[in-house]
């Protein structure tokens, strides 16, 4: 008798390749189903939230899909969620694409991470607004890690290609797949996630850098909630590698 094959949802909210994110899943040892029916969202097996676009427009999406909501409640669960490309930008507190904070003359002033924990598995409160408007500090994410999102300081964007990166020390994703490239579109991105304060037995941070012009984020795992920068659906065989052990941990 063979293994059940865990069941992800890849959410179909409007943005984003989601039929090659479904077929990679796929190869990746999952059934996946596509769909924005919070209820299936939130009882899958496992959770991927794509994004392509502006930090803005996924915003707008996600909120009109509830997707707040959905993430929310999986992550209060201790459920996995694996947000991709613009995905992973809206995990963090704020971005400035196409915000004043964008001019050439404010890319040096971007502001400052509001204090913030790591989740704690079981956690019944999360930070994000969905009423919260664009301000002076940029466009509101789902905050659920501290950062800013902003254009990366490289001589030429986007920043698109294959790319090395520098896994965690401890990385569940790159296990097997330390040493390879991957596949990168973007021109904005967070280069850190600052907590003030390690709320005790939280699952810890796990930050996996890259580097073009700039050292930032590529991917991150942080107990239930991971996410990568680049497009794992279009980085090959090392790609499939990283989604099956995000897969297979979800059985």
């Amino acid at each position: 008798m063979s293994a059940r094959r865990p069941g992800v949802v890849v959410l179909d909210y409007g943005s984003g390749n989601v039929h090659s994110v479904a077929k990679a899943l796929e190869a990746a040892g999952a059934d996946v189903e596509l769909t924005a029916d919070p209820d299936r969202a939130v009882e899958a097996d496992g959770l991927l939230v794509p994004g392509v676009g502006s930090f803005g427009a996924v915003m707008h999406a996600l909120a009109a899909a509830q997707g707040p909501r959905i993430i929310d409640r999986r992550l209060a669960g201790g459920r996995p969620v694996l947000g991709i490309c613009v995905g992973m930008q809206v995990l963090f507190g704020r971005g400035t694409e196409g915000t004043a904070l964008d001019a050439p003359s404010a890319v040096d002033t971007a502001p400052a991470a509001p204090e913030r924990h790591a989740h704690a598995k079981g956690a019944d409160e999360f930070w994000w607004d969905e009423h919260a408007p664009a301000d002076d500090d940029g466009i509101a994410g789902l905050d659920q890690w501290p950062g800013t999102v902003r254009r990366l300081r490289a001589d030429v964007l986007p920043h698109m290609g294959w790319n090395r990166v520098e896994p965690a020390e401890g990385t569940e994703l790159f296990r097997g797949v330390e040493d390879e490239h991957f596949y990168f579109v973007h021109s904005f991105a967070a280069t850190d996630i600052e907590l003030d304060e390690q709320i005790p037995h939280a699952a810890p941070i796990r930050k996996t850098h890259v580097h073009y012009g700039e050292r930032f984020l590529a991917a991150v795992e942080n107990g239930p909630l991971s996410a990568t920068q680049f497009h794992p659906e279009k980085s090959g065989r090392a790609g499939i590698a990283l989604l099956r052990n995000w897969v297979s941990a979800l059985a």
